[in-house]
């Protein structure tokens, strides 16, 4: 979006991230979830959880992990249509081939389904490594290919905003010049 009077592009970038209980980052020691949620602070982008994210995060005693997640907006696992609960359903056959027995993997799936029904790029570090193929990273391809969920790790995540911002900026820049106008003073700063 931009100022319908000069052209100026807005400092939001309209990326919407739904993060997993992985990325919570409790004790700000993930540099690129730390580099995400500042550009969430500024209003660059927004980040979210999902509801069972939320569950999960309040396991335990970690009175951090549970404060950071209760500072993100979540959503809940809504499936009430038939085409809904085919989605569940196909989620969970890309994931569980053999069915999602556990709760936690119940949770990986409705984690998914919400990053899908709500349109948000689930950000993980649940799979597609040497030492666990499978898991939501490791299907990111089928996920996306049949099910139309972007599903990318918090360092992916970070390329992205980065790669946007620099459009952003450049086009505010073209605008400033062209247009005579201000050049915000967020340019170049995020």
């Amino acid at each position: 979006m931009s100022d319908p009077l000069t052209g100026m592009p807005d400092r939001y970038l309209h990326k919407m991230f739904q993060i997993d209980t992985n990325r919570i980052n409790a004790r700000g020691g993930l540099e690129n979830m730390n580099q995400l949620e500042q550009w969430h602070e500024n209003g660059v982008i927004n980040i979210q959880m999902a509801e069972p994210s939320l569950g999960e995060a309040f396991q335990g005693n970690n009175k951090a992990r549970r404060a950071k997640a209760a500072g993100y907006i979540y959503s809940i696992t809504y499936a009430d249509t038939p085409e809904e609960r085919a989605a569940l359903s196909s989620i969970e056959q890309i994931l569980f081939p053999n069915g999602a027995t556990e709760q936690n993997q119940k949770n990986d799936v409705e984690i998914v389904f919400n990053a899908r029904k709500y349109g948000r790029i689930l950000v993980t570090n649940d799979g597609g490594s040497k030492t666990q193929p499978g898991g939501i990273l490791g299907n990111a391809d089928r996920l996306r290919d049949t099910m139309d969920v972007s599903v990318i790790s918090d360092a992916q995540a970070v390329e992205i905003v980065r790669r946007a911002i620099e459009k952003r900026d450049q086009m505010a820049r073209y605008v400033s010049e062209k247009r005579n106008v201000p050049l915000p003073e967020w340019v170049g700063k995020d």
